[in-house]
């Protein structure tokens, strides 16, 4: 192939995950963590007395972070090794401290131990995105709690809910996930220095067969990388259930975000609710009137992708044989990556659309109004039977009516007279302005309102003064 030809870049990278989520899966991330992690050994490796000098772990110091990328490549094409590569090129800009790299370590000391890093980081970032989805919903709730609306079981009008009622639920599930995202981040530990398959020999015979400089290199590893621990047991390489948990996760995020978007599209088509529109912003190449809701749109796309990656990680995990197998790292490479980088893509636009959600109360209104006759039934009937009706004979006659009703509406177009119809009944003894009378929404919505209060100040509000910081940059091509 032509080398000027242009090659493929995932859209993740193009149009939708952050620059900070891809820096902390970047080539540079992974081998400044790599040069870290050997730093920590030489320099825990020493503290335990073994022949490292002060000036060598100040060069491999020096040496950190310019790393030559151009050097490690070269060697690569000749030995097919991506750590040794790395040994090597460290090595030569570090020629004093070249022979106590990597001492004692196996591949996975740097791999896993990253990866595991990786994890932290790139969690801490959703965590943060997640709290401005959060904080924005919030917001939207506390400022419609009290807005009266139709709610829907079975996709068909039910009793009303207020906005900022069914804006809770939104938020509610986006605690669940990060409750889970924090449980996971709570017990994650760093691999360690394990060897091979997980014995820790090769760090027997560095120290002697002295078992308490074994376990204290290891603690002293985790402390310098800001962890409490290593994990206790493994076999070359960490579970590949830590990739299943952490994907679990971020599934949950995407079902979360999806049924947002999947309501907030069905009310858009209702034209009660709708995500933010750009004065400029083209809807239809060919119908220039449409406000299509492409960010929500976008959202379920890759919902759905990050649902579906969450397999990924699991069959890795299942599929690995005794103590390591490499048909996990292909997959897991971009498995992983992808699904954290998709995630960040959602929040991305979750922030967008939950910071400008429009509302149309005006129709949310109308809408009531046109459904409220129906609902009012049953209090109808119950002030009825107060007034010596029947209450079995009401409730045929109200079934008539509302059916009749119905029939006018769908049938013919007409608007809604079931009030009138109950008003020139005299079963029910009550006067045309008595039966409007219970026609106020409000009486309606249940603990609607007391509920969106109680949620955001008992459970919304603890979780933002955990993750809550400074906005986050929310547009990248939404």
């Amino acid at each position: 192939m032509s080398e000027d030809r242009t090659k493929y870049i995932s859209p993740l990278s193009t149009r939708y995950a952050s620059d900070d989520m891809q820096y902390i899966f970047s080539e540079e991330f992974k081998f400044r963590t790599w040069r870290k992690l050997w730093i920590s050994l030489a320099k825990s490796e020493k503290k335990l007395g073994l022949n490292i000098t002060d000036e060598q772990v100040a060069e491999l110091e020096a040496h950190a972070t310019d790393i030559n990328f151009d050097v490690a490549k070269e060697r690569e094409k000749i030995v097919r090794h991506d750590v040794m590569s790395h040994v090597y090129a460290y090595g030569q800009q570090c020629p004093k401290a070249e022979p106590i790299i990597h001492l004692g370590a196996t591949s996975c000391y740097v791999t896993d131990n990253t990866d595991v890093i990786v994890l932290r980081e790139a969690s801490k970032l959703v965590l943060k995105k997640a709290g401005q989805v959060i904080k924005n919903l919030a917001e939207f709730a506390e400022k419609y709690k009290a807005l009266p609306c139709l709610a829907y079981t079975h996709l068909q009008p039910a009793q009303l809910t207020t906005v900022g009622k069914r804006a809770t639920l939104w938020l509610n599930e986006l605690l669940m996930d990060v409750e889970n995202l924090e449980f996971q981040m709570g017990r994650l530990k760093l691999l360690g220095s394990k060897g091979t398959t997980g014995t820790q020999a090769s760090f027997m015979e560095l120290f002697e067969n002295d078992e308490s400089k074994v376990k204290e290199l290891e603690a002293l590893i985790a402390a310098d990388l800001g962890f409490e621990a290593c994990m206790p047991v493994s076999g070359q390489t960490y579970s590949r259930k830590l990739d299943s948990f952490f994907l679990n996760v971020l599934s949950g995020f995407a079902q979360s975000a999806y049924k947002f978007t999947q309501d907030l599209r069905i009310l858009q088509s209702f034209e009660e609710m709708e995500e933010p529109f750009e004065s400029t912003q083209i809807g239809s190449s060919a119908m220039p009137y449409k406000r299509n809701p492409m960010r929500s749109e976008r959202i379920d796309a890759l919902a759905r992708y990050v649902i579906i990656d969450s397999l990924n990680p699991a069959m890795t995990s299942a599929t690995q044989m005794f103590e390591r197998t490499l048909d996990d790292s292909a997959n897991k490479r971009i498995s992983v990556a992808e699904a954290f980088l998709a995630v960040d893509a959602i929040l991305n636009i979750y922030i967008n659309i939950s910071s400008g959600l429009v509302v149309y109360d005006k129709v949310i209104t109308r809408r009531v109004m046109e459904k409220l006759p129906y609902m009012a039934t049953e209090n109808i009937m119950m002030e009825s039977v107060k007034r010596g009706g029947d209450r079995q004979e009401l409730h045929e006659r109200l079934r008539v009516h509302s059916h009749a009703a119905a029939a006018g509406v769908k049938l013919e177009g007409k608007p809604c007279d079931l009030i009138d119809r109950i008003a020139a009944d005299p079963a029910f003894k009550l006067s045309d302005d008595e039966l409007r009378a219970n026609l106020d929404p409000a009486k309606y919505t249940g603990r609607s309102v007391s509920q969106v209060e109680e949620f955001l100040r008992d459970f919304v509000q603890p979780v933002l003064d955990r993750i809550y910081e400074a906005p986050v940059e929310s547009v990248l091509n939404v």
